[in-house]
């Protein structure tokens, strides 16, 4: 379809993502917080409020293109960009200067890794469209990362961790370790163009197994 990156297809966004966490439905704290720790001298605690006040707010358009191979477009995102969250972090927490990564982890147990130079290009979000972001999409707070799959975008995030080396994270040796839409990097072994065919015939039985959860 046109305009969209090679190997999609439109789709309405709907739950999804990996089969074992079909069934898990976080409980929201009334006062949510991110915790942060890793290659730091000053780990710390952060209610979800304060990490947003971290940065000017910003809406943005963007897609959400799943691995796969389906795009929900026209999303209407609003919260603050990682990188001013990180410049403050960065002055509380002392990071150890061989950090080049980070990882993030949500309330239902998903977890994924960016490269800290990949990571300062995405948001945290706290709504979607009008309204604050439905449980079904990451509630109380969410990462967007436009240029990457799907797969890297934690729901219901909770911690965020700064780390010297890579971690796998949740999706283990299928995850790339950049997932670049734009370079169809949709895991790390074979070209995206064969992945294509096997997440398409995957992909009705994981909606499948989503919708009866």
């Amino acid at each position: 379809m046109p305009g969209l990156p090679a190997g999609q297809t439109t789709a309405p966004l709907r739950r999804f993502g990996l089969p074992v966490f079909a069934a898990v439905r976080p409980n929201i704290p009334a006062r949510p917080t991110v915790t942060v720790t890793g290659a730091v001298r000053h780990p710390t605690q952060l209610e979800v409020a304060d990490l947003l006040s971290a940065g000017d707010r910003v809406d943005r358009v963007a897609d959400l293109h799943c691995v796969t191979a389906w795009t929900a477009t026209g999303l209407h995102w609003s919260g603050v960009r990682f990188a001013e969250v990180h410049q403050r972090l960065a002055s509380l927490l002392d990071l150890h200067p061989a950090v080049a990564w980070v990882t993030f982890s949500g309330l239902d147990g998903y977890r994924s890794c960016l490269r800290l130079d990949d990571a300062l290009g995405a948001l945290l979000v706290d709504r979607l469209g009008d309204a604050p972001l439905p449980a079904d999409h990451g509630a109380p707070l969410r990462l967007v990362a436009p240029a990457h799959y799907g797969y890297k975008s934690v729901k219901h995030l909770y911690a965020i961790e700064y780390r010297r080396a890579y971690d796998p994270g949740s999706a283990g040796w299928l995850a790339h370790r950049r997932a670049r839409v734009a370079h169809e990097e949709r895991s790390p072994l074979l070209p995206g163009w064969v992945w294509r065919q096997v997440w398409r015939r995957i992909q009705p039985a994981v909606r499948r197994r989503y919708a009866t959860h």
